[in-house]
Formats: structure tokens, C-alpha cells, sequence
């Protein structure tokens, strides 16, 4: 057995056992080549579950931003995990190789075809996806989107992780306290359309306005298109055009592991701190080397357990979906759908020198 999927299988136990959740005090505070992978390896997991006839069947396509995503598989395996413990769920993992709106078209496209039950979508860009959705909806599929919305027209609800003004507000905490208040300060997001990124960019800069930060100026947002190269690219181009940089921003599980390598080979590990959005597993050498400081996330494998769970309750009519409804989703609880069609699960975690260890065991 792989050490990958020993790491996998520690996970998912760890979490079913309360694991993650005694450590942070609660559940929930860390929300054209189509690979169909069937959950706990072909039917095994369906026959060890049983008890559920009515959800036999059930197919829930994950769609993701880009494949070989650390924050996505991650998701997966909360994907796989939701399906085992519901029965009788295929889960299908796929996303185009790198994050474009059209290869999602396409693999849309596909699963239609396949009159797969669910779509639930992390998607590359809200409105270009829209056509394709609406007409997944017109065919019985059941839409959600997650982490990235879709426009509202396109699903029935959109699962966030965490509310954007949390996670906009978070970062721009973490930094000023990196900082202590004072310095340039540079966005490194992923693609321009990103709705999550976007949305969160507009909480930072409004956080940014306010007195209380008057000390922070935010003086560049770069995009790396959540690809390694580009975004490292980007990164080093930030450094370069604005040498007084004290602290990058990168709101992108990507893009923060590229800036923090760009700010290591350019010499400037304690005179620019990178933080953002990262896994503990990918961040914990950067943490130590002192290119971060501090950094957030919510737990990506609730956030995809919450997703194929809830995909679930609305195919087999347990849950309507509809604005201002609750949709139980096993040991997350219960999701509120709010008037305009999101639902929210928790704050992000923030990690540092003193518990990012610990966590990058987990995920």
C-alpha cells in the first residue's frame, strides 16, 4: 500500500472517530478525460453501507477546478467518505487538467450524456458555465455548486466553506498581525473570473479601507490561474515591480505554496511573509522556514463530504434545495440556505508554527 493512500485511509478514519474535531474543539472548523472514480473501490463500499434502498443508484459527479489539485482530492476523499456512509453512491472525481471554463463545458457536457443524477461544481468562471448548467437542470440533473459558485440561475444552492466576509476579514487579520499593522501588501490570486477569489478580494479590500489598517497598503492583485508555474511566475514578477513588498496575499491553495517558494529562492525569507489559503501538509515547510508566518483554511474534506451529502438529500427528495430551507448533511449537521441561495459552514482555521504539524498528518 502507497504512502498516499495509507495518509487517505488514516484520514478518513481519523475523521469518522471525532479526530479532527476534538482537536479543534467542533466539527466543521476547517468547509474531455473524465475519471470516473467509484467510492471505497468499485461496489465494496456499497455493499458494506446497505440500509438505504432508496439512495441505490445514486450518481453525484464531483466536478472540480484542475485535477492534481491538493485542496480538491482532499475534497474527494470527504466525497468518498459521505457516499460510503450513505450507501449505494457513485461518486465520479473529474475536472479538467488545467482551470478553464471551457474544459469544464466540456466535461459537463459529458456527464449529461451520462444522465448522471448530480453535478456538483467548483466552477472556473460563474457565468460561462451557465448555458451548460441550466441545461444539466432542464435534463433532471440536480445542480449545486461549491467552493467557486455557479450564477444563481445555474444550481440550486451554493455550498461555501465559509462565509466571504470571514474568509476576506481572516486574511486581512493574518496579515496585519504578521506585519504588525504596517507595509505593502500584494494579491496573488487564481484566474480573474474565480467567483470565490473575486468575492474575497472585495472583502479584503474593503477590510482595507477601513481606519483600523490604515497602516496596509495594498498596492497589486496578480493572477496565477491556480497553475504552479504561472503563479510562481506571477509571484516573482510582484517582488520584482514593487520592491518595498512586505507581504503577499494568496487566497489560492496554489498560490500560496508558489509564493512562498518564489519568496525562498529569492533571498527574502523575513523581509516578505507570504500568507493566505494553504494546506497544512503542502504550508508546514514553509511555516517553518519563516516564508509564512500564518495561514487559513477550512477543512477541505468537510467541505466535500458536505457537498456529495447534500447532492444526495436533494436527488432522492429528502431536501428541496430551495432558498430559505435546511438540508441535513450526517456529521456536519445541518446546512441553512439563505434567501439568495448560499449556504454557509464555518470560519477557516488558521495554522502557525505551533499546531500546523499536527494537522499536516491529516490533510
Amino acid at each position: 500500500m502507497s504512502e498516499r493512500k495509507q495518509r487517505r485511509q488514516f484520514l478518513a478514519a481519523g475523521l469518522r472517530g471525532g479526530l479532527l474535531a476534538a482537536a479543534l474543539l467542533g466539527s466543521g472548523l476547517l468547509g474531455s478525460a473524465l475519471l470516473s472514480c467509484k467510492q471505497g473501490g468499485s461496489s465494496e463500499a456499497n455493499d458494506q453501507a446497505g440500509g438505504h434502498p432508496e439512495a441505490k443508484g445514486v450518481r453525484v459527479a464531483l466536478v472540480v477546478k484542475n485535477l492534481g489539485n491538493g485542496f480538491f482530492e482532499a475534497a474527494h476523499q470527504g466525497g468518498l467518505e459521505a457516499a460510503k456512509e450513505l450507501g449505494g453512491v457513485e461518486v465520479i472525481y473529474t475536472g479538467p487538467t488545467t482551470p478553464t471554463a471551457e474544459g469544464q463545458i466540456e466535461i459537463v457536457g459529458t456527464l449529461i450524456a451520462q444522465k448522471v443524477d448530480a453535478i456538483v461544481i467548483s466552477a472556473n468562471d460563474p457565468d460561462a458555465l451557465l448555458p451548460i448548467a441550466k441545461r444539466a437542470m432542464s435534463r433532471g440533473i440536480t445542480v449545486l455548486s461549491f467552493d467557486s459558485g455557479l450564477a444563481p440561475p445555474g444550481r440550486a444552492f451554493q455550498i461555501d466553506a465559509s462565509s466571504p466576509e470571514l474568509i476576506g476579514q481572516k486574511q486581512i487579520e493574518m496579515v496585519r498581525a504578521t506585519l504588525g499593522g504596517k507595509g505593502e501588501v500584494a494579491i496573488l490570486s487564481a484566474t480573474a473570473q474565480a467567483t470565490n477569489q473575486n468575492t474575497w478580494i472585495g472583502v479584503m479590500k474593503a477590510a482595507l479601507a477601513k481606519p483600523e489598517y490604515a497602516g496596509l497598503a495594498l498596492v497589486d492583485v496578480a493572477y496565477g490561474d491556480d497553475q504552479s508555474d504561472k503563479s510562481y511566475r506571477e509571484a516573482i514578477g510582484l517582488l520584482r515591480k514593487h520592491p518595498n513588498l512586505k507581504a503577499i496575499i494568496a487566497p489560492t491553495t496554489v498560490g500560496i505554496t508558489a509564493a512562498a517558494k518564489a519568496v525562498t529562492d529569492q533571498g527574502l525569507v523575513g523581509k516578505v511573509f507570504v500568507t493566505g489559503l494553504g494546506l497544512p501538509s503542502e504550508m508546514a515547510g514553509h511555516v517553518h522556514s519563516g516564508a509564512v508566518d500564518r495561514f487559513a483554511i477550512w477543512n477541505p474534506i468537510d467541505l466535500g463530504y458536505t457537498a456529495v451529502y447534500a447532492a444526495h438529500q436533494v436527488v432522492t427528495g429528502k431536501a428541496s434545495g430551495k432558498p430559505g430551507t435546511s438540508v441535513v448533511v450526517g456529521r456536519m449537521g445541518t446546512l441553512q440556505i439563505g434567501s439568495n441561495g448560499d449556504a454557509a459552514m464555518a470560519q477557516p482555521f488558521e495554522f502557525d508554527k505551533s499546531n500546523v504539524d499536527q494537522f499536516a498528518k491529516l490533510f
